[in-house]
Protein backbone atom coordinates (compact mmCIF):
# COMPACT_ATOMS: atom_id res chain seq x y z
CA UNK A 1 0.00 0.00 0.00
CA UNK A 2 1.07 3.50 -0.98
CA UNK A 3 2.66 5.29 1.93
CA UNK A 4 2.21 9.18 2.01
CA UNK A 5 3.36 12.02 4.49
CA UNK A 6 1.58 15.36 4.84
CA UNK A 7 3.68 18.35 6.41
CA UNK A 8 1.36 20.79 7.32
CA UNK A 9 -2.27 20.80 8.47
CA UNK A 10 -3.52 24.27 7.36
CA UNK A 11 -7.08 24.23 5.34
CA UNK A 12 -5.46 21.95 2.18
CA UNK A 13 -3.20 19.98 4.10
CA UNK A 14 -5.81 18.94 6.86
CA UNK A 15 -8.55 18.15 3.77
CA UNK A 16 -5.93 16.07 2.29
CA UNK A 17 -5.46 13.97 5.26
CA UNK A 18 -9.31 13.59 5.71
CA UNK A 19 -9.63 12.40 2.12
CA UNK A 20 -6.77 9.79 2.49
CA UNK A 21 -8.37 8.52 5.71
CA UNK A 22 -11.78 7.93 3.35
CA UNK A 23 -9.50 5.84 0.79
CA UNK A 24 -8.20 3.71 3.65
CA UNK A 25 -4.20 4.84 3.13
CA UNK A 26 -1.64 4.82 4.79
CA UNK A 27 -0.60 8.72 5.97
CA UNK A 28 1.03 10.15 8.65
CA UNK A 29 0.33 13.82 9.42
CA UNK A 30 2.78 16.47 10.63
CA UNK A 31 2.18 19.87 12.35
CA UNK A 32 4.52 22.43 14.35
CA UNK A 33 1.22 22.97 16.19
CA UNK A 34 0.01 20.45 18.46
CA UNK A 35 -3.38 21.64 18.39
CA UNK A 36 -3.07 20.79 14.24
CA UNK A 37 -1.58 17.35 15.73
CA UNK A 38 -4.70 16.53 17.95
CA UNK A 39 -7.13 17.74 15.52
CA UNK A 40 -6.23 15.27 12.74
CA UNK A 41 -4.72 12.27 14.98
CA UNK A 42 -8.65 10.39 14.17
CA UNK A 43 -8.22 10.33 10.41
CA UNK A 44 -3.85 9.91 10.23
CA UNK A 45 -2.24 6.79 10.69
CA UNK A 46 0.16 8.48 12.74
CA UNK A 47 0.37 11.85 13.95
CA UNK A 48 3.61 13.84 14.85
CA UNK A 49 4.16 17.80 16.50
CA UNK A 50 7.16 18.56 14.44
CA UNK A 51 9.48 21.38 12.68
CA UNK A 52 10.35 19.93 9.04
CA UNK A 53 12.44 22.68 8.33
CA UNK A 54 15.25 20.84 9.99
CA UNK A 55 16.34 17.83 7.75
CA UNK A 56 17.83 15.84 10.97
CA UNK A 57 14.04 15.89 12.00
CA UNK A 58 13.35 14.42 8.63
CA UNK A 59 15.72 11.67 8.61
CA UNK A 60 14.11 11.07 12.28
CA UNK A 61 10.44 10.90 11.03
CA UNK A 62 11.49 8.27 8.81
CA UNK A 63 10.48 10.40 5.74
CA UNK A 64 12.78 8.18 3.41
CA UNK A 65 9.97 5.39 3.84
CA UNK A 66 7.51 7.36 2.15
CA UNK A 67 6.18 6.64 -1.54
CA UNK A 68 4.71 10.17 -1.20
CA UNK A 69 5.32 13.66 0.34
CA UNK A 70 3.21 16.42 0.25
CA UNK A 71 4.30 19.90 1.72
CA UNK A 72 1.11 21.64 2.48
CA UNK A 73 2.49 24.61 4.42
CA UNK A 74 -0.13 28.01 5.10
CA UNK A 75 1.84 31.52 4.26
CA UNK A 76 5.07 31.03 5.20
CA UNK A 77 6.92 30.34 1.76
CA UNK A 78 10.71 30.00 2.98
CA UNK A 79 9.62 26.83 4.87
CA UNK A 80 7.47 25.11 1.97
CA UNK A 81 10.81 25.94 -0.46
CA UNK A 82 13.32 24.78 2.05
CA UNK A 83 11.68 21.76 3.15
CA UNK A 84 11.03 20.67 -0.49
CA UNK A 85 14.39 21.34 -0.91
CA UNK A 86 15.32 18.82 1.96
CA UNK A 87 12.92 16.12 0.66
CA UNK A 88 14.63 15.96 -2.70
CA UNK A 89 17.95 16.02 -1.59
CA UNK A 90 16.96 12.99 1.16
CA UNK A 91 15.97 11.32 -2.88
CA UNK A 92 12.12 11.43 -1.81
CA UNK A 93 10.75 9.81 -5.12
CA UNK A 94 7.73 11.89 -5.28
CA UNK A 95 7.22 15.44 -3.42
CA UNK A 96 3.63 17.49 -4.06
CA UNK A 97 3.96 21.02 -2.92
CA UNK A 98 1.97 23.81 -2.29
CA UNK A 99 2.29 27.19 -4.14
CA UNK A 100 1.05 30.44 -2.77
CA UNK A 101 1.80 32.08 -6.13
CA UNK A 102 2.85 32.22 -9.30
CA UNK A 103 6.79 32.85 -8.03
CA UNK A 104 6.31 30.28 -5.62
CA UNK A 105 5.38 28.14 -8.10
CA UNK A 106 8.91 28.98 -10.09
CA UNK A 107 11.02 28.56 -6.76
CA UNK A 108 9.49 24.99 -6.34
CA UNK A 109 9.96 24.43 -9.64
CA UNK A 110 13.43 25.17 -10.08
CA UNK A 111 14.67 23.09 -6.72
CA UNK A 112 12.58 20.16 -8.07
CA UNK A 113 8.86 19.58 -6.79
CA UNK A 114 7.66 16.44 -8.78
CA UNK A 115 4.15 18.55 -8.92
CA UNK A 116 3.18 21.86 -7.65
CA UNK A 117 -0.24 22.23 -6.48
CA UNK A 118 -2.51 25.67 -6.11
CA UNK A 119 -5.52 24.97 -3.79
CA UNK A 120 -8.16 27.36 -5.57
CA UNK A 121 -7.37 25.45 -8.87
CA UNK A 122 -6.66 21.56 -7.63
CA UNK A 123 -9.54 20.53 -4.94
CA UNK A 124 -8.14 17.98 -1.99
CA UNK A 125 -9.99 15.61 -2.88
CA UNK A 126 -9.12 15.47 -6.66
CA UNK A 127 -5.41 15.49 -5.64
CA UNK A 128 -6.07 12.60 -3.42
CA UNK A 129 -8.01 10.47 -5.37
CA UNK A 130 -5.56 11.25 -7.98
CA UNK A 131 -2.47 10.30 -5.66
CA UNK A 132 -4.13 7.02 -3.98
CA UNK A 133 -4.66 5.24 -7.50
CA UNK A 134 -1.80 4.23 -9.90
CA UNK A 135 -4.74 4.51 -12.40
CA UNK A 136 -6.70 6.80 -12.27
CA UNK A 137 -4.86 10.56 -13.78
CA UNK A 138 -7.40 12.76 -12.99
CA UNK A 139 -10.58 13.40 -10.82
CA UNK A 140 -13.62 15.91 -10.91
CA UNK A 141 -16.74 15.69 -8.63
CA UNK A 142 -20.05 16.06 -9.78
CA UNK A 143 -21.65 16.05 -6.73
CA UNK A 144 -21.45 14.06 -3.51
CA UNK A 145 -22.00 10.73 -4.59
CA UNK A 146 -20.92 10.99 -8.16
CA UNK A 147 -17.95 12.04 -10.08
CA UNK A 148 -16.57 11.58 -13.35
CA UNK A 149 -12.78 10.00 -13.26
CA UNK A 150 -9.57 9.53 -16.13
CA UNK A 151 -8.40 5.67 -15.27
CA UNK A 152 -5.86 4.35 -17.76
CA UNK A 153 -6.78 1.32 -19.91
CA UNK A 154 -4.69 -1.96 -18.52
CA UNK A 155 -3.55 -4.85 -19.98
CA UNK A 156 -6.70 -6.19 -19.13
CA UNK A 157 -8.93 -4.18 -21.58
CA UNK A 158 -6.68 -4.86 -24.79
CA UNK A 159 -8.00 -5.17 -28.06
CA UNK A 160 -11.41 -5.69 -26.21
CA UNK A 161 -14.49 -4.34 -27.68
CA UNK A 162 -17.13 -2.20 -25.05
CA UNK A 163 -19.97 -4.19 -26.32
CA UNK A 164 -17.18 -7.36 -24.92
CA UNK A 165 -16.74 -5.57 -21.72
CA UNK A 166 -19.86 -4.57 -21.10
CA UNK A 167 -19.01 -2.62 -18.42
CA UNK A 168 -21.90 -0.92 -17.52
CA UNK A 169 -24.01 -4.05 -16.79
CA UNK A 170 -21.20 -4.86 -14.55
CA UNK A 171 -20.24 -1.85 -12.90
CA UNK A 172 -22.84 0.40 -13.15
CA UNK A 173 -20.45 3.54 -14.68
CA UNK A 174 -19.78 4.33 -18.37
CA UNK A 175 -17.16 5.36 -20.37
CA UNK A 176 -18.33 8.84 -22.50
CA UNK A 177 -15.28 9.25 -24.21
CA UNK A 178 -11.39 7.59 -24.79
CA UNK A 179 -8.22 9.83 -25.22
CA UNK A 180 -5.65 7.59 -27.36
CA UNK A 181 -2.58 9.56 -27.91
CA UNK A 182 -4.07 13.30 -29.58
CA UNK A 183 -7.24 12.04 -30.14
CA UNK A 184 -10.25 11.90 -28.14
CA UNK A 185 -13.11 9.95 -29.54
CA UNK A 186 -16.08 11.01 -27.53
CA UNK A 187 -19.75 9.20 -27.04
CA UNK A 188 -17.43 5.86 -28.13
CA UNK A 189 -19.26 3.11 -30.15
CA UNK A 190 -20.49 -0.04 -28.69
CA UNK A 191 -17.73 -1.55 -31.70
CA UNK A 192 -15.01 0.38 -30.08
CA UNK A 193 -11.90 -1.37 -29.23
CA UNK A 194 -9.90 -0.27 -26.22
CA UNK A 195 -5.98 -0.27 -26.06
CA UNK A 196 -3.69 -0.30 -23.47
CA UNK A 197 -2.59 2.78 -22.88
CA UNK A 198 -5.75 4.67 -23.42
CA UNK A 199 -7.32 7.03 -20.91
CA UNK A 200 -10.67 6.66 -20.23
CA UNK A 201 -13.33 9.20 -19.00
CA UNK A 202 -15.94 7.53 -16.96
CA UNK A 203 -18.95 8.34 -15.35
CA UNK A 204 -20.64 7.05 -12.52
CA UNK A 205 -21.50 6.15 -8.83
CA UNK A 206 -18.22 6.91 -6.89
CA UNK A 207 -19.05 3.41 -5.46
CA UNK A 208 -19.37 1.54 -9.19
CA UNK A 209 -16.12 3.81 -10.58
CA UNK A 210 -14.27 2.42 -7.03
CA UNK A 211 -15.26 -1.20 -8.13
CA UNK A 212 -14.36 -0.68 -11.59
CA UNK A 213 -10.93 0.30 -10.80
CA UNK A 214 -10.54 -1.89 -8.36
CA UNK A 215 -11.76 -4.84 -10.37
CA UNK A 216 -12.63 -3.95 -14.06
CA UNK A 217 -9.13 -1.74 -15.02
Amino acid sequence: MKQIAVLGLGRFGGSLVKEFNELGLDTMAVDKSIDKVNEFSQYATHTIQANTLDESTLKQLGIRNFDLVVVSFGEDIEASILTTLHLKELGIKQVWAKAQNDYHHKVLEKIGADRIIHPERDMAKRVAHHIASEKIIDFIELSKEHSIVEIIASEKLHNQTLLELDIRAKYGCSIVGIQRNEDVIVAPLAEEVLHKGDVLIVIGHNMDLNRFEEKGV
